[in-house]
């Protein structure tokens, strides 16, 4: 098996593309496989996301997560995908995994990853609403650390419902937007620990939970769980937290059958 790729033609500059936002992540792209580089924080906090995603589609779609392939069948998109972190994981689980990036250096990271690891997955350059315009429909999508790096959340997060089958489940996670997520998401871990490189995030796009909650249902979607990403110094690791959603947290909601 192989990844595929398809590249720049399907990737417009226009809806809530922000162009500043995709070039940081472009001069970051060959390190996505790099547990010490830059992408560091991702690699420790991978294990916390996908126990929650696996939880959420799992109990969504009444499959046992200690069976072999339980998502078989399932079509899954992983937008924002990066170098794949989520994509490989997944499609080793039975998923029919699509990863698109609107930064295009991302995609061949990926596809060459994935294909040394005998995956198929389609990586694509391409945007949440070029999928849409394409009639694209996905039973999952799984949309991490996006849409605090967007021009305009409620448009994105409208286009990934169109992405969605009716019945079909996302589950989306950002950054809180308090003191406590200043001092955590930018001044510890761009200025103190550099795990990222100063700027990656800007804290005045970080998103409440109520806020978010909010622009799901202005979107069409319905809102069903969010739970807290805790990280401890102590033990070096995260873990989910239903109370405390104060920095990271994650989101699942669903579009309604009609």
């Amino acid at each position: 098996m192989s990844a595929t790729t398809q590249t720049a033609s399907d990737a417009p500059a226009t809806g809530t593309v922000d162009a500043g936002e995709i070039a940081k992540f472009e001069a970051m792209a060959a390190e996505w496989w790099d547990p010490k580089g830059k992408f560091r924080p991702l690699h420790m906090l991978n294990p916390c996301r996908l126990d929650y995603i696996i939880a959420q589609v799992a109990a969504e779609f009444g499959r046992d997560p200690d069976q072999p392939r339980p998502f078989e069948g399932l079509r899954l998109l992983d937008i924002g995908c990066g170098g794949g972190l989520l994509c490989e994981p997944m499609a080793r689980l039975g998923a029919i995994v699509t990863g698109a990036d609107a930064a295009a250096g991302n995609i061949p990271v990926a596809a060459v990853h994935a294909s040394q690891s005998g995956l198929d997955i389609d990586y694509r350059h391409a945007t949440a609403e070029a999928l849409a315009d394409a009639g694209e429909q996905f039973d999952v999508v799984v949309n991490m650390e996006v849409v605090e790096h967007v021009a305009d959340p409620l448009a994105y997060l409208t286009a990934c419902r169109r992405l969605l089958r009716p019945g079909g489940l996302m589950v989306c996670s950002t950054l809180n937007r308090n003191p406590k997520s200043y001092m955590v998401a930018i001044v510890g871990a761009e200025q103190v620990m550099r795990w990222l490189p100063k700027g990656t995030h800007d804290w005045r796009k970080f998103i409440t939970p109520d806020e978010l909650f909010a622009l799901l249902r202005g979107a069409g979607l319905e809102p069903v769980d969010r739970k807290g990403f805790v990280f401890s110094p102590l033990a070096w690791s995260w873990s989910l937290s239903d109370r405390d959603l104060s920095v990271n947290y994650v989101t699942t909601s669903v579009k309604p059958v009609d």
